[in-house]
C-alpha cells in the first residue's frame, strides 16, 4: 500500500467522451488498496477499458505465467509479498518490452522515478491520481505500442538473436536465410512476444498498406516464418493464430523462475 494519499475524486468519474481509441482493451491493475484499485476500475471502465484488478504481485504473475495476456499493465510500488519493482523486473525478464507499465504510486521522489524508468517502466503517474491525466497517459502508451516497429537495436529471445544492422536473425548463433519481408515480419513478432496482432496490423507495419483479404501473401509469409524459425513446440516457440482476431508469438517454456 502507497501511504494514506486519497483518490482525486472532484472531477467524478469521467465520462464517455473519454473513449479510448481501442474500446474493451485489456488492462491489468495491480494496487493493493481496495479504494485506490475501486477508483482505478472506474476511470477505466467509464472510458471502455476492460480492466482486471490484482491485489498483490504474486496473483498477477500467476495469470501471467497461466497466458494470461494484457495490453498494458498500471503497478503499484509498495505492495505486500513481492513489490512492483520485482514484479517489473519479472515481466522485463520474461515477456519482453510487449506490455507496457505505468507505475502509478505515492513514491515520487526524483529517485524513485529514475529507478522505475531504469528498471523498465514506460511512465510514472503520482498520487492522488487525476482522471484525465490517467487516460490521457494510457492512451499515448497504447498508441505507441500499437505502431512500435521492431528495428530499434539487436536484441535476444530466447535462441533467437536479431541483427538490426545486417538485418539477420540467428538461431542458436546460426543465420537464417530470410527474405526481407520475412525478416520484418519475424522481427516484429520476435521483439513483441505475447502481443496480438491483426491482419490489418501486419499488414501496416511489415507492407505499409493493406493486404486484401483474399491474398495469400500474409499466410505464406507466416508459413515461411513458422518453418524457417522451427517456432513449434520442440523449440519453446509457438506462432498461433485466431483468425477472428489475429497472431501472437507464445513462449511456452515452463523453466520460468520464481520471483
Amino acid at each position: 500500500m502507497n501511504g494514506p494519499a486519497s483518490p482525486d475524486r472532484s472531477s467524478g468519474p469521467p465520462g464517455r467522451e473519454n473513449v479510448p481509441i481501442l474500446p474493451a482493451t485489456p488492462i491489468a491493475v495491480l494496487e493493493d488498496d481496495p479504494l485506490q484499485a475501486e477508483w482505478i476500475r472506474q476511470i477505466l471502465a467509464g472510458a471502455g477499458f476492460a480492466c482486471h484488478i490484482f491485489g498483490e504481485g504474486n496473483a498477477l504473475l500467476a495469470a501471467l505465467r497461466g497466458r494470461k495476456s494484457f495490453d498494458l499493465l498500471l503497478l503499484d510500488w509498495e505492495l505486500p509479498g513481492i513489490d512492483g519493482l520485482e514484479v517489473l523486473h519479472w515481466i522485463r525478464a520474461n515477456r519482453g518490452q510487449s506490455m507496457p507499465v505505468i507505475f502509478v504510486t505515492n513514491r515520487t521522489h526524483e529517485s524513485d522515478i529514475v529507478q522505475g524508468l531504469n528498471a523498465g517502466a514506460d511512465d510514472y503517474i503520482g498520487k492522488p491520481l487525476r482522471p484525465a491525466e490517467l487516460l490521457a497517459r494510457v492512451g499515448a502508451l497504447l498508441r505507441r505500442n500499437r505502431h512500435a516497429t521492431p528495428l530499434e537495436s539487436d536484441f535476444v529471445l530466447g535462441d533467437f538473436s536479431v541483427e538490426v544492422a545486417t538485418r539477420q536473425i540467428l538461431l542458436e548463433g546460426e543465420p537464417i536465410p530470410l527474405t526481407p519481408k520475412e525478416f520484418d515480419l519475424a522481427a516484429l513478432f520476435l521483439r513483441h512476444p505475447w502481443r496480438l496482432f491483426s491482419r490489418d496490423d501486419l499488414s501496416a507495419l511489415v507492407w505499409n498498406r493493406e493486404v486484401p483479404s483474399t491474398s495469400r501473401t500474409l499466410d505464406t509469409h507466416l508459413s515461411n516464418i513458422r518453418k524457417k524459425l522451427q517456432l513449434g513446440p520442440a523449440r519453446g516457440v509457438l506462432l498461433s493464430a485466431s483468425y477472428a482476431l489475429g497472431y501472437r508469438l507464445e513462449l511456452l517454456s515452463n523453466s520460468r523462475p520464481e520471483p
